[in-house]
């Protein structure tokens, strides 16, 4: 069967992984100073950035309506047999109801509910992407694909905490003894939410490579075909020692992506995270 894979932006795929798979990226909206922006094709990371840097407000995201999958689904449906589309959790988004109700109208589209974001979700695409190439029928790779979300493990450690505090997800106070004490919070998904764990302190190199340690040595086995090193704009020296760390727990396949603005627009710029497979 010629299947397509599709996903919200929020997968955070490099360009060469989506050319490489063909994925279709659906992008979500932006908000900004009251206007809507499109993830990826009209407003970037940086110009989030910039935005906040100059007092603006933080930038918030707004799902795909219903209209705006079908506009999608309608096209891809006619030229393949199937198209699957993956999205953001739905505890994050109403990005999966909104899908799903727009495949009601068609008979060959899939939706999955990623529990994730950033490129746990893209974990959940490639996946997909690879079983269509493998020859698996949609309703396999669904039912296959329910199974493999619970096995991602995503996780990220922020530098900083005043975009959390500015969208109300920690008090001043805490965010200013954060910053006094160089402490480095790890925020974890886990079945489709995010939760804070275990708190780095020291310089944010230095914890960068603790925390990679920290997620990676577990008492469970790992896959060792793929594994993200995602990030928001990190300087190359810690990028380049994130992904060394990383490489050292003898991983195949190493995939640095940028995150989009959905993980930058909470956290801001460095902020660095290690998504894998559990076997």
């Amino acid at each position: 069967m010629n299947i397509k894979v599709t996903s919200d932006s929020t997968c955070d795929l490099s360009k060469e992984l989506v050319d490489e798979y063909g994925i279709g990226i659906v992008p979500l909206y932006v908000l900004k100073d009251g206007e809507y922006f499109r993830d990826g094709v009209d407003i970037f990371p940086a110009d989030i950035y910039a935005h906040v840097a100059a007092g603006g407000e933080l930038c918030g995201t707004a799902a795909l309506s219903i209209g705006d999958y079908i506009e999608t689904f309608t096209p891809l449906s006619k030229e393949y047999d199937a198209v699957i589309h993956v999205n953001i959790s739905s505890d994050f988004s109403s990005c999966y109801q909104n899908a799903c109700l727009a495949a009601k109208e068609f008979k060959n589209v899939y939706v999955v509910d990623s529990r994730n974001l950033s490129s746990g979700q893209g974990h959940v695409v490639l996946e997909a992407a690879q079983l269509a190439r493998q020859g698996k029928t949609p309703e396999e790779i669904c039912e296959t694909l329910k199974e493999f979300t619970e096995r991602v493990n995503a996780s990220f450690i922020l530098n900083r905490l005043d975009y959390m505090r500015k969208g109300g997800r920690c008090s001043s106070i805490a965010a200013l003894g954060a910053n006094l004490l160089k402490l480095r919070p790890c925020i974890v998904v886990e079945d489709g939410k995010m939760h804070a764990e275990k708190k780095y302190r020291g310089t944010f190199d230095n914890c960068v490579v603790e925390y990679i340690k920290d997620r990676l040595s577990v008492d469970y086995p790992i896959r060792q075909d793929r594994v993200f090193v995602t990030h928001s704009g990190v300087s190359p020296e810690v990028e380049a020692e994130a992904v060394k760390t990383v490489k050292s727990f003898g991983f195949e396949n190493v995939f640095v992506t940028n995150a989009g603005c959905t993980v930058c627009g909470h956290c801001g710029e460095n902020t660095i995270g290690v998504l894998y497979i559990k076997a």
